[in-house]
C-alpha cells in the first residue's frame, strides 16, 4: 500500500532550498572522498618521502599501512559523530567532519618528509590518516540523513542518489587532478614535490564547501523532534543495546551493505588493480579508462535512486547484487583478453608446477602489508602470483626440501627467505630471473631491459583493446549504480529519526571499511592459494550473495516511509 502512494504521488520540482541541501552535502562529500582517495593513488610518492629510511620494499609497506589506518577506523567514526548527530544535530556535525578531513588532507601536503624531521614525519602522517579516516566515518551519514530529511517521502531515493555519486565522483575528481598534474610536469618533479599539489588544492575545495554548509539550516526533522524533546539521551546504547534496533543494523549489515561494499570495490577499486597489478597495463592508460568509464556510468547513482521510488529500493540492489554473483567470472576473463591478450593466451597454453614439502605453502593473507613469507613455497606462489602466472602445487617433495617452480622444460629451485640469510637477496635475483627467463621462453610477453637484462611483464599499450575494456569496466560501474544509487534511502528508512544518524552509518562503514577494504588483500591471498588470478572472486561472490539472500529473506522495502512517523 505505502508503495502504491508513494509511486503515485504528486510530483512537483525542486526546491531552491532542497537544490541547496543536496549541492552542498554531495560537494563535500565528493572533496572528502577526493581527500581520502589521493592518498591511494599516490601512495608510491608518500612512502618515498615518509618512509625513506627503509628499503624501497618496506617503506611501500609502511605506506599501505597508513593507508589501511584510514579505512579500520571509519566505523569508530561513525560512532563518535553518528552519536554527536544524534544529540546536537546533523548539521552542525557533518561541518566539523568535512573541517577535520579537509585541515588533514591540506597538512599532508604540507607535512615535512622524513629526511626533514626524521620519524615525526611517518608518526604525523598517520595521526592524520586516523583523522581523516574517523572524519569520513561521520560524513556519510550526516549527508545521507539530512538530504533525506529534506526531501519529500515519494522523492527520497533521487534526492539522496545524488550523495551516492560523491564517492565516485571523488575517485573520479583525484583521478582527473593527478593526470593533470603529471602532465605538466617531469616524472622527477613530480615524484619530488608535485604530488603534494593535489593536496594542497584541497584547502580550495575546503573553503567553498565550509562557506555554503554554513549557510544551511538545520534539517527540519530533527528540528521538530528537538523541539519536541524526543531527541535520544543515549544514542549508542538505544541504537545497538536495544534488540529492536540492533536487529535492524545487523540486517542492514549483512542484508545490504557488505554485499552493496565487494560490489562497489570489485567495479571500481579492484578492476584498477586488476588491470595494473594483474594485467600490467600501464598506470597512465588504466587511470583515462577507469576515469571514463566513471564518466559514462556516474549518471546511473541519479537514474537508479529515481527509479527506486518508483518500484522500491530493494528489487534495484538486489538485482544488482545477483547480476555481479552471476557475470563476475566472464567479465574479468573478458577483460583479460581485451586488456592483454599475450597474456591471456600464454595462461591459457602454459601453467606452472609448484611442488613442494606438505605443510611448506601458507595462506598469504596480508591485509596491512606488513606480514612476511618467507618459506619456499610461498616465495614461489607469490612471485608467480604477482606474475599473473597460472600454477597448480603439488606437496610431494621431501620435507625440509625447497620448492621447485616447473615452467615447460625448465625446473627452478626456490629458496627459503630465513635459512638464506644474508644470502637470500642474491638468491632471490637469481630465482626471479630463472623464473622469467623460463617464462620468456614459454610465451609470456615479458621484455627485458637492455641495460639491466632484467625481465618485466608488460602489456603491450598497441594491443590494449580500449574499446571493449571500457565498456567491461562500464558494465561493473553500472552494477556500483545499482547497489549503491538506492542504498542512503533505504538505509535512513530503516531507522528511526531519535538514532538515525548513529544507526545508519555503523553498518554501511562497518560493510564499506572492512567487508570492502579487505577485498584486495583477501582477493589476492586467495588467488594464490589456488594458483589462478580468477580465484579470489570468490570472495565478493561469496559476501555478495549472503546479501543477496539475507536481504531476499529479512530486508523489507522501505518506499513510502515517512520519516516525521519514524521517531
Amino acid at each position: 500500500m505505502a508503495m502504491a502512494q508513494a509511486a503515485g504521488a504528486p510530483s512537483r520540482g525542486m526546491t531552491g532550498e532542497e537544490r541547496k541541501v543536496i549541492f552542498a552535502s554531495s560537494l563535500g562529500t565528493v572533496f572528502e572522498w577526493y581527500d581520502f582517495y589521493l592518498y591511494g593513488s599516490l601512495a608510491a610518492f608518500i612512502g618515498a618521502t615518509f618512509f625513506s629510511q627503509y628499503p624501497e620494499a618496506t617503506r611501500n609497506i609502511f605506506a599501505l599501512l597508513a593507508f589501511a589506518a584510514g579505512f579500520l577506523v571509519r566505523p569508530f567514526g561513525a560512532l563518535v559523530f553518528g552519536r554527536i548527530g544524534d544529540l546536537v544535530g546533523r548539521k552542525y556535525t557533518f561541518l566539523v567532519t568535512i573541517l577535520i578531513m579537509g585541515l588533514s588532507t591540506f597538512l599532508v601536503g604540507l607535512l615535512p618528509g622524513s629526511a626533514t624531521i626524521g620519524i615525526a614525519a611517518p608518526i604525523i602522517l598517520i595521526i592524520l590518516r586516523m583523522l581523516q579516516g574517523l572524519a569520513l566515518g561521520g560524513e556519510y551519514g550526516g549527508a545521507a540523513t539530512y538530504v533525506a530529511e529534506h526531501a519529500p517521502d515519494h522523492r527520497r531515493g533521487f534526492y539522496t542518489s545524488w550523495i551516492q555519486t560523491t564517492a565516485t565522483l571523488g575517485l573520479f575528481l583525484s583521478l582527473i587532478v593527478i593526470l593533470a598534474i603529471q602532465a605538466s610536469m617531469s616524472k622527477e618533479d613530480f615524484a619530488a614535490w608535485g604530488w603534494r599539489v593535489p593536496f594542497l588544492l584541497s584547502v580550495v575545495l575546503l573553503g567553498i564547501s565550509v562557506w555554503i554548509r554554513m549557510t544551511l539550516s538545520e534539517s527540519p526533522t530533527f528540528q521538530r523532534m528537538k523541539s519536541e524533546g524526543k531527541t535520544s539521551k543515549a544514542p549508542l546504547s538505544e541504537a545497538f543495546g536495544q534488540w529492536r534496533n540492533a536487529k535492524i543494523a545487523l540486517i542492514a549489515l549483512f542484508g545490504l551493505t557488505a554485499g552493496q561494499a565487494v560490489v562497489w570495490y570489485s567495479g571500481q577499486f579492484y578492476a584498477l588493480f586488476f588491470l595494473t597489478n594483474v594485467l600490467k597495463v600501464d598506470a597512465q592508460s588504466v587511470n583515462i579508462m577507469i576515469a571514463i568509464s566513471l564518466a559514462l556510468g556516474t549518471i546511473f547513482f541519479v537514474v537508479f535512486g529515481w527509479l527506486s521510488d518508483k518500484i522500491g529500493r530493494k528489487p534495484i540492489i538486489m538485482a544488482g547484487l545477483a547480476l555481479a554473483i552471476v557475470t563476475y567470472f566472464p567479465l574479468f576473463k573478458a577483460l583479460t583478453w581485451a586488456a592483454n591478450p599475450a597474456l591471456a593466451q600464454a595462461q591459457a597454453t602454459v601453467r606452472a608446477t609448484v611442488t613442494a614439502a606438505p605443510g611448506d605453502c601458507t595462506f598469504q593473507f596480508n591485509p596491512v602489508g606488513t606480514a612476511k613469507f618467507t618459506t619456499s613455497c610461498d616465495i614461489a606462489t607469490g612471485f608467480l602470483a604477482r606474475n599473473s602466472v597460472p600454477y597448480d602445487i603439488v606437496t610431494t617433495a621431501a620435507p625440509g626440501t625447497p620448492a621447485t617452480v616447473q615452467v615447460g622444460e625448465a625446473t627452478v629451485p626456490s629458496y627459503d627467505a630465513v635459512q638464506a640469510g644474508a644470502a637470500a637477496a642474491d638468491q632471490g635475483k637469481a630465482f626471479n630471473t630463472a623464473v622469467h627467463t623460463a617464462l620468456h621462453d614459454a610465451g609470456y610477453p615479458l621484455v627485458r631491459n637492455e641495460t639491466t637484462g632484467a625481465f618485466s611483464m608488460v602489456a603491450d599499450p598497441n594491443a590494449v583493446n580500449w574499446p571493449m575494456t571500457i565498456g567491461i569496466l562500464f558494465i561493473l560501474v553500472l552494477y556500483v549504480t545499482m547497489v549503491y544509487g538506492p542504498i542512503a534511502a533505504i538505509l535512513v528508512e530503516m531507522f528511526p529519526t531519535r538514532i538515525r544518524y548513529t544507526g545508519m552509518s555503523l553498518p554501511y562503514h562497518i560493510g564499506n571499511g572492512w567487508f570492502g577494504g579487505l577485498l584486495p588483500a583477501t582477493v589476492f591471498a586467495m588467488s594464490a592459494a589456488r594458483g589462478d588470478i580468477y580465484f579470489g572472486l570468490w570472495y565478493p561472490i561469496a559476501i555478495a550473495a549472503m546479501s543477496l539472500v539475507i536481504g531476499l529473506l529479512f530486508v523489507r522495502d522501505t518506499l513510502g516511509t515517512d520519516l516525521n512517523a519514524r521517531d
